[in-house]
């Protein structure tokens, strides 16, 4: 899959195109220059079109496309699908701050965003987007259209599996927007295109629905590990469960803890093993060195899929040239974005001489006093573009990223079973849980120095924070704990004030964008908003 992105990433360039500002996003048909009749008139071009799903994920927008015409209104350097949602989810949370004054990202911040924040509207235009694209190949590639444009026998069945794939795409990115805006508009490939405004889903049942999915396609998808690199499989499908039954309680009122346990487990049995080196998971060579351990991936290419979010805007925007940049395989110097609040070194106990080697920090200023300010908190040094010997990977312009992101490792299916069953999950063990957990800090302490005797419930906080920080998952952990609102817990600039304050229920949930509102009358604000 990563050399598929080299061939058709011009191509899939000029496909991805759509304007949010479109009555019902939903609704919308991928821009493309070629008619269905043409690109899915062969089995080669049903893969070629599977490809640009995937490279949906990492692309931005089309040639020529004016700043208006992407995504949420934004300037397509900020539409990327990982920049976007890892905005939402890091810079909300006790682990990032940023400290340009673009428009919105303050609101981030602070947590004092409205229905009118950009990077918001720009995460929920991005995933309907997403789930837009995917709606059309599966329109496209049923058992009829198949028959009528003559593809039978294992070619068929190739493209069923790709049928499974989308579906899972476009499962992922309901779970988005499950996860984030709660209740979004609804759609798949079986609603007419542009007849009605999309009608809105509770989270319940979207909840439901993307349960469904995942189970529904499980028998179609590829055994784990045995599917081209950067494709889901049977693993990701399980792991997307996993994760969706840790956070059930929250999206629908039940627990769900056992569930969790069960697809954490067939995760964790699939074959899968732990990299031996921590660091070497954020490196360029990860395919390589980390691949086991690597479930699914959104893939980067500094040639051929340049653009300022994902990995390059990872990297990029923590590091400024005090910082050695050329090491960070970023010669031009860095954008001096974002760094550290002062909660997540703290996690790590003394952070500056810890043996933890998922500790990876530079400075020594540890409080936030100025939001604006690059050098007011530590830097993450946790994803570089050079591969595990330190040599930069080839770049355009200096600046662009070949680091492939994880969007599921195994480490994260440890700590869900580990915490489910702390939580009371039945299906697994006290036992097998330590176990795990004490498996990731040997590999992060080199030895059994750090392992842990026991566990709780509040444990698993703090060691998914240093297991996981930055990754994009703090604000959905913070919610399930209870933390993400109220005064217990507070961080710099929370609620707007320098020393954090609690705020309001009502931002366990991101607010619908109110041009979305406007456009569709079908859809009911989140409460509070």
């Amino acid at each position: 899959m990563k050399n598929l992105y080299k061939v058709f990433a011009v191509s899939t360039i000029v496909w991805l195109s759509v304007s949010s500002c479109k009555k019902s996003d939903l609704n919308l048909t991928p821009t493309n220059d070629q008619i269905a009749s043409s690109v899915y008139s062969t089995p080669a071009g049903y893969k070629q079109e599977l490809v640009k799903l995937y490279a949906s994920y990492a692309l931005t927008h089309s040639s020529g496309a004016t700043a208006e015409s992407d995504i949420g209104g934004l300037n397509p350097g900020f539409t990327d699908f990982l920049r976007l949602f890892w905005m939402s989810q890091e810079l909300t949370s006790d682990e990032a701050i940023c400290s340009w004054n673009d428009t919105g990202i303050p609101d981030l911040n602070q947590m004092t965003w409205t229905s009118e924040t950009t990077f918001l509207r720009g995460l929920y235009s991005r995933s309907i987007y997403q789930i837009t694209v995917c709606n059309e190949f599966l329109r496209e590639s049923t058992p009829e259209k198949l028959s009528s444009r003559g593809i039978s026998g294992a070619d068929a069945t190739a493209i069923q599996r790709y049928r499974a794939e989308a579906r899972f795409l476009r499962a992922f990115q309901y779970w988005v927007l499950l996860d984030g805006f709660g209740n979004p508009p609804f759609i798949t490939e079986n609603d007419l295109i542009g007849k009605v405004p999309p009608k809105q889903i509770k989270r319940k049942d979207l909840f439901n629905y993307v349960e469904s999915e995942l189970k529904a396609i499980e028998p179609d998808l590829a055994d784990a590990q045995t599917n081209e690199y950067g494709r889901a499989d049977k693993g990701a499908d399980w792991a997307l469960l996993a994760r969706l039954y840790l956070n059930a309680e929250v999206y629908t009122g039940t627990a769900k803890y056992t569930d969790a346990i069960t697809y954490s487990s067939k995760v964790i049995n699939g074959g899968y093993s732990l990299a031996s080196t921590y660091k070497n998971l954020f490196l360029t060579d990860n395919n390589v060195t980390s691949k086991n351990e690597l479930i699914l991936t959104i893939n980067y290419d500094g040639i051929h899929t340049q653009n300022d979010g994902g990995t390059t805007y990872l990297i990029n925007a923590a590091i400024n040239g005090d910082m050695n940049p050329a090491s960070f395989g970023v010669p031009t110097g860095g954008w001096a974005g974002n760094r550290t609040k002062n909660p997540l070194p703290l996690i790590f106990g003394d952070y500056s001489g810890n043996t933890d080697k998922r500790a990876m920090f530079f400075g020594t200023k540890l409080a936030n006093d100025e939001m604006g300010v690059f050098s007011d908190g530590l830097r993450v040094t946790k994803f570089r573009n050079v591969n595990s010997a330190g040599v930069p990977a080839p770049s355009i312009e200096g600046k662009f990223s070949s680091l492939d992101f994880p969007l599921f490792r195994l480490a994260e299916q440890y700590l869900i079973y580990s915490e489910a069953v702390t939580r009371g999950g039945s299906g697994g063990s006290a036992a097998q849980a330590l176990t795990y957990v004490n498996n990731l800090r040997e590999r992060a302490y080199g030895n059994a120095s750090g392992n842990v005797a026991s566990l709780s419930i509040p444990f698993f906080l703090d060691e998914r924070a240093r297991e996981l920080y930055w990754e994009g998952f703090r604000r959905t952990d913070l919610i399930r704990y209870g933390k993400y609102t109220n005064a217990s817990y507070v961080w710099p600039f929370k609620g707007g004030a320098k020393a954090g304050t609690g705020v309001s229920d009502t931002r366990n949930l991101f607010p619908i964008p109110s041009a979305d509102l406007i456009a569709n009358t079908n859809l009911i604000q989140n409460a509070g908003y």
